[in-house]
């Protein structure tokens, strides 16, 4: 399990597949075992993928420091530094959405091309999730185990439909989490840090090709968060996956072909 070490931390990555690379950040409290195993599969047959762990969560070192969004972008291009990678394609899914377009914003020199996944520019031009969601996010899971903190978070990621016809990938996602689930401080400073996310004003700032995916049927980042950002960053495209919750499971043949053509 290889590790680097970047800024103050030891960040745990993988590097998957052959081509031009293409580095992929996680979301809130998720690791590189998060990934769909098919995106894996799919993007790697084209790409040298870099998967890796944020500050604090899976395998890299958890810190006291106060998180934000920009620190995550900085550990992001301090691990393309350490491993000598001086421009990549940027996928970003979620808060790792977040910190690709900060990465964009803040290293334009390192950045390619661009692909926000089910994300959101935050502050106050965003639209939040409903508070049924948010007060999910927020419950105190310190009297929780792993897999209960788990199991809740399943309705947030994939539509109902999903999640009844497909128990077998279900339990197979639970499984992956489990492997290094966040703390309970690491989650805490992560959430912390997108509450005070905001690009909105800086998106024009973006010079990279750049593809927005959301998922129609998003509960946790209203789709409609898709539509501000491909409006704000010049000349940036829009996806719709119709069938698709948070992750894009629904729709997941259909993801790895947008992007790779989007990218080749």
């Amino acid at each position: 399990m290889p590790k680097v070490k970047v800024n103050d931390i030891q960040v745990y990555y993988e590097v998957k597949g052959e081509g031009f690379p293409l580095v992929m950040i996680t979301g809130l409290s998720a690791n590189t075992d998060w990934w769909d195993p098919r995106v894996i599969r799919g993007l790697s047959k084209n790409f040298k993928i870099i998967l890796f762990d944020n500050r604090g969560a899976g395998r890299t070192d958890a810190t006291d420091r106060e998180c934000t969004i920009r620190l995550f972008a900085d550990d992001t291009a301090g691990l393309m530094d350490a491993l000598r990678i001086s421009r990549v394609h940027v996928l970003g899914v979620s808060m790792g959405g977040m910190i690709a377009q900060e990465l964009a914003i803040n290293y334009p020199e390192k950045v390619e091309k661009l692909v926000l996944c089910s994300t959101t520019c935050g502050g106050a031009k965003s639209l939040p999730p409903s508070q049924e969601v948010l007060d999910v996010l927020t419950a105190d899971a310190s009297r929780l185990s792993a897999e209960e903190v788990a199991r809740k978070a399943v309705p947030l990621c994939f539509t109902k439909d999903f999640i009844d016809n497909n128990p077998d990938y279900v339990e197979l996602m639970i499984r992956q989490i489990l492997k290094a689930p966040i703390s309970d401080e690491a989650y805490g400073r992560q959430l912390n840090a997108i509450t005070q996310f905001d690009t909105y004003d800086r998106l024009s700032q973006i010079k990279a090709p750049t593809l927005v995916l959301r998922g129609k049927r998003d509960i946790l980042i209203p789709p409609e968060n898709g539509s501000i950002l491909a409006k704000a960053i010049p000349n940036a495209k829009l996806a719709n996956l119709e069938k698709s919750a948070h992750l894009l499971t629904e729709d997941m043949e259909e993801v790895i072909h947008v992007i790779t053509e989007f990218l080749v």
